[in-house]
Order: structure tokens, then sequence, then C-alpha cells
């Protein structure tokens, strides 16, 4: 207990530098925001106690920053105005190459799909945040029903769902006939209960009435 209440200062610096090593280690961009804000904080207090006057500011700055991205992307998280959705060909080259680009990860959230089943009658739908392709949404239609074949998010946007930009203008499937859309039932973490759409869990998949 001595020894803790000596060197606990030092404990509590090593913490903010241990958090933020951790916190460049984040592929999500959400996720670094906030690790990285916090070793910022830890670190702006550790180096106050020190009398360290050029890290306390530049660790008030780093937290700034952060504060500001984070707000931003909270904001725009359900924002249409943050994403577009355009809709592409199932053999289009540049979906093609982003869905090989990404395999091996959407094999671990959906085993057992492959691009290489899609035929010209699926729909195919990328969700763009500027010129990045932050998502892909792709379906196959039997009669009434459109089943999702995909519902992809890219690591650096997981904490978000910008697959949802889809599902928002109904109009988009309900005009091809669809009155209903039904996941996969082996889709690993669905994000549908967390939509401001009327999903309803169906066994293990999810159902949305058009």
């Amino acid at each position: 207990m001595t020894w803790l209440a000596e060197h606990w200062l030092d404990l509590f610096g090593w913490l903010g530098s241990a958090l933020l090593i951790v916190s460049l280690l984040q592929t999500r961009v959400l996720r670094f925001r906030l690790l990285n804000l916090g070793a910022s904080v830890i670190l702006v207090t550790f180096n106050a106690l020190l009398a360290v006057w050029p890290m306390v500011g530049m660790n008030v700055a780093t937290s700034a920053i952060n504060v500001v991205f984070i707000a931003r992307m909270l904001r725009d998280r359900h924002s249409e105005a943050a994403y577009e959705v355009l809709e592409v060909g199932p053999s289009d080259a540049y979906l093609c190459h982003f869905l090989g680009v990404h395999e091996a990860d959407i094999g671990r959230s959906l085993p057992g799909f492959s691009a290489g089943d899609l035929t010209e009658d699926d729909l195919a739908f990328q969700v763009q945040s500027g010129d990045e392709t932050v998502g892909v949404v792709l379906i196959r239609g039997e009669g009434e029903v459109a089943h999702v074949l995909l519902d992809y998010v890219t690591p650096r946007y997981r904490d978000f769902s910008p697959g949802e930009f889809v599902w928002r203008r109904a109009s988009r499937l309900r005009d091809r006939g669809f009155r209903k859309v039904v996941t996969p039932p082996a889709m690993l973490a669905p994000y549908y209960d967390r939509l401001p759409q009327d999903w309803r869990p169906v066994g293990t998949s999810y159902e949305l009435t058009l």
C-alpha cells in the first residue's frame, strides 16, 4: 500500500501513455477518437500535477480536437448530408474490386458469402462518405421479398450504421414491387435493432415491412 501511495502518479502517467498507444491501434474512427480523448485528459492531469506546461498545452489542444471530431461524427451519423447511396451494377468493376479487397473481413461478418454468386438481376448499393466507400448492400429479389445477400460496413465506420441510408428510402425497393426485406440468418452482429426503421427480429433474421 505504501508503494502504491508513493508511485500512484507514475502509474497514472503510464495509464495515459498506454491508453494513447491503444487508441492508435484502433481501426474504427469513433473508437479511436474516444480512446484518444481519454488518454489526452489523463495526460493533461498528469502533466499539470508535474507542472510540465508545454505538455499540458499540447494535450489540451489534442483533447479539444478530439471533442470537435467526436461531436461532428455523432451529429452526422444519421445525417443524409454525410452519406450518399449509389446504385451500381453487381458486376461493376469497382464493386468487384471492393468486395475482393474486403473478402476476408466480409467472410468473418457473413460466413458463406461469395461475390462470385451474384447475378445481373441482383441489386447493389454503395454507401459513400465523400469519395470513400464505407459500405455495400446487396439484395436478391424473390417475388415481393428482398433478401439481403450482404450488408457490409468497412472497419473504419463500424461504430456507425451507414447501411441505414439504403433502407431509409423505402421507395427505391417498393417501386420495384418489394413489400418486405429479410436479412440472412448467418449475419454476425446485426445492427438493425438500432435503426429508426421498424425492423423486427424473426428467428435469427430481421424483417422490414416496406
